[in-house]
């Protein structure tokens, strides 16, 4: 399908829901005609067509939160698309991560670990150069892979602890110090957590065993 089989509106435009790559949020919505169709398929960033303007634009363009295109898919009935992006920062104007987040029930919804594995992998990077006195992340991050090596190590021992015999109340928390430290050294050495979800995305469906046979060579002389 090309985007000249598309059922285009009367205004030449579709709708595009906007969803995250690394945890299937989504993150807005926005519209597009074929040309923002093409540029977006030609990439790296998505655009769009801003009704209000007339004129296309390239989300983040001022404020540098692009949108890294991933796929581009159209749903059954071809009348509205599905834009998969590595944001580069908030999606929404106001600085949320996404334009969904004003709740209309009364029940509130659980929070998504990607959601907030993202959220935790922004708060990293603005801590990089803060003051180690003032911030316990700055402080790891200033230590190298020494100072937060050591918490990784130490926090996994205490997670397989209450794994073994402590309430899950407690497994839970542990869970948590253990990924906290262990994003500050993926954001030390510089690693997304996209990239982690990217590989765990490759392995689905394939034995683990078969996938630990294919690595057992690893690092043999």
């Amino acid at each position: 399908m090309t985007p000249a089989d598309l059922p285009w509106g009367a205004d030449g435009l579709l709708p595009a829901v906007v969803q995250g790559a690394a945890d299937g949020e989504v993150l807005m919505v926005a519209w597009m005609n074929a040309e923002a169709l093409e540029r977006t398929l030609i990439g790296p960033h998505a655009v769009f067509w801003s009704r209000s303007r007339g004129a296309l634009w390239t989300k983040g363009e001022t404020s540098g939160n692009v949108l890294r295109v991933v796929s581009v898919r159209a749903d059954c009935d071809a009348d509205t698309l599905l834009v998969t992006v590595d944001p580069a920062g908030p999606a929404c104007h106001t600085g949320a991560r996404t334009c969904f987040f004003e709740g209309l029930s009364q029940e509130s919804a659980p929070p998504r670990i990607g959601a907030s594995l993202m959220a935790l992998e922004a708060v990293v990077d603005r801590r990089r150069g803060a003051d180690p006195d003032a911030s316990w992340t700055a402080r790891l991050l200033s230590g190298g892979p020494e100072a937060y090596g050591a918490k990784i190590r130490e926090e996994a021992d205490e997670l397989v602890r209450a794994c073994a015999g402590e309430p899950t109340d407690r497994v839970a928390e542990e869970a948590a110090d253990l990924l906290y430290h262990l994003m500050v050294g993926l954001g030390h050495r510089g690693v997304s957590i996209s990239e982690v979800a990217a590989i765990l995305a490759s392995r689905a469906g394939v034995s683990g065993l078969r996938e630990k046979a294919g690595r057992s060579g690893e690092g043999s002389g």
